[in-house]
This record gives C-alpha cells, sequence and structure tokens, in this order.
C-alpha cells in the first residue's frame, strides 16, 4: 500500500519552493491536502486509538489544556507505526530538504513532543513559538510537520491552526485542520502558532492530528539564540487572560490532587 502522496510533491516542486521562499512572508510554511493515499489515511484514522486507551499523556497548563499525547503504538496501530516510519524515512527527509532547501535534516527517534496529538472539548493551545533546541541531542529544531485527521470537522468546533506575524500583530493563515491535509512550517524565533480558541467540540469528537519535528546539527549563525523552552503570547487580550487564569488554577488543582 502507498503511503506519502509523493506524486504530489514531484509534480508540484518548483511551486512548492516558491511558496516556501516567499519574502513577504515573516516564516516559511506550506500547506499540503491529500498528502498520504487516500486509503493509507483511512487505515490511519481508523487505528487512531480512543483516549481511554493506555499510554496517552495528559498536557494542562496555563497555555494549554485538555491535550492529550501518544508516542509509543501497539501491534494494532500498525498503520500509524507506517505512518510514523514514513515520516522519519530518509527519502522523505531528503525530499523536504529540497523543498525548504534546509540541509542536513534529521528525524527525531524519540518522538519529543510529537506523535499522536488528541484534543478534547475546551483544549486549546495559545499562540507560541517552539522549543528551540532538542533536550537530549542538543541539536537545532528546524521543521514542524503537522498532519491533520479531522473528517467533517465544522467551523464552530474552533480548533483552526492560526500562523502569526507578531511583529505586526496579524494573523497569517487559519487553517482548518480536516482530514490530511498537512502543514510544513520553519521552527524558529517568529514561527508563531497555535489553536488559541477553546474546542467547541461534541463529546464523541476529538482533534486528531500527527505531529514529527526534524532537527540540524547547526543553523545560520544569525539565527542562533540561547536554548529556551516554549514561549506563549496572548492574541486574544483580556478573554486570553481571563481563559489562561482559569487554566492556571485548573492545573494546579489538579497536580495538588495528584
Amino acid at each position: 500500500m502507498k503511503t506519502i502522496n509523493y506524486e504530489h510533491f514531484n509534480a508540484n516542486k518548483n511551486n512548492l519552493m516558491d511558496q516556501w521562499n516567499d519574502v513577504t512572508k515573516p516564516f516559511s510554511y506550506l500547506i499540503l491536502d491529500d498528502f498520504f493515499d487516500v486509503d493509507f489515511a483511512e487505515k490511519v484514522l481508523q487505528e487512531y486509538p480512543e483516549i481511554e486507551t493506555n499510554n496517552w499523556e495528559s498536557k494542562t497548563y496555563i497555555n494549554q489544556r485538555n491535550k492529550f499525547v501518544k508516542t509509543t503504538f501497539s501491534e494494532t496501530e500498525s498503520h500509524i507505526a507506517q505512518a510514523i516510519n514514513e515520516l522519519n524515512n530518509p527519502g522523505f527527509i531528503n525530499k523536504i530538504g529540497e523543498i525548504t532547501g534546509i540541509e542536513g535534516l534529521s528525524a527525531d527517534a524519540d518522538l519529543y513532543g510529537g506523535g499522536l496529538h488528541q484534543s478534547i472539548n475546551g483544549a486549546f493551545l495559545d499562540v507560541h513559538v517552539d522549543f528551540n533546541i532538542h533536550p537530549k541531542t542538543k541539536m537545532h529544531r528546524r521543521l514542524n510537520i503537522i498532519l491533520y485527521m479531522n473528517k467533517e470537522w465544522e467551523e464552530s468546533f474552533n480548533g483552526y491552526l492560526e500562523l502569526w506575524d507578531m511583529d505586526k500583530k496579524i494573523q497569517l493563515e487559519n487553517i482548518k485542520p480536516e482530514f490530511n491535509r498537512c502543514v510544513i512550517f520553519e521552527t524558529n524565533e517568529v514561527s508563531y502558532h497555535g489553536h488559541p480558541k477553546k474546542l467547541n467540540t461534541p463529546v464523541n469528537i476529538s482533534r486528531k492530528s500527527l505531529a514529527l519535528y526534524y532537527y540540524t546539527l547547526t543553523r545560520d549563525e544569525n539565527e542562533v539564540v540561547d536554548e529556551h523552552n516554549t514561549i506563549y503570547v496572548n492574541t486574544e487580550g483580556v478573554s486570553g487572560k481571563i481563559k489562561n487564569l482559569k487554566s492556571g488554577l485548573k492545573a494546579l488543582k489538579d497536580r495538588l490532587f495528584k
């Protein structure tokens, strides 16, 4: 069974390179539909595990809530494991390197911060820039790939991926997290992104995605800054402050009870 839709990459390579190198954008990104072969994407979605199953790690902090992460996969999740392996395959990474012009990209076998993500009603992730150095390898984080696995996603659910130009305080993109859509963007000090609006989904619907990050040993000297963790910003004014205050209190309560 085919996995990644390489025909899309090959047929649109020059166009994708032009999009990536668009100097009018503060950071580079691509939005790719029909990323996996449709039959393979369906298999991945069928295997996507419920939160009630084992090996999901809950994430609730001031700036994010009701997010679950999974980085190990059972025998019944073979297509998910195959998807992760294909995204970490040197052939795919070389293809991405050709399009982005980033040399020496490496996968992260530990899926630190990545893997399967799943968010439920009330979840949000404030706009932010990511941590810039892998905590174990100390390599530079250079690319994010997020692949969405949500069918019939409604606008009222929220959960759209927002890309921001924080120098100009304007939103660049409001990306619907729909099935088999992939977003690729560079990781630097201005690549602000998130889904800050709280999910408004029915009980039986969650926001599903696969996330992988890629690294290099070095990066241009003018881009190197001291190691830092995720840096959040508030793009929602007073309502964002109130939301984060409530989330912080809930996170504190959870930790006290644990």
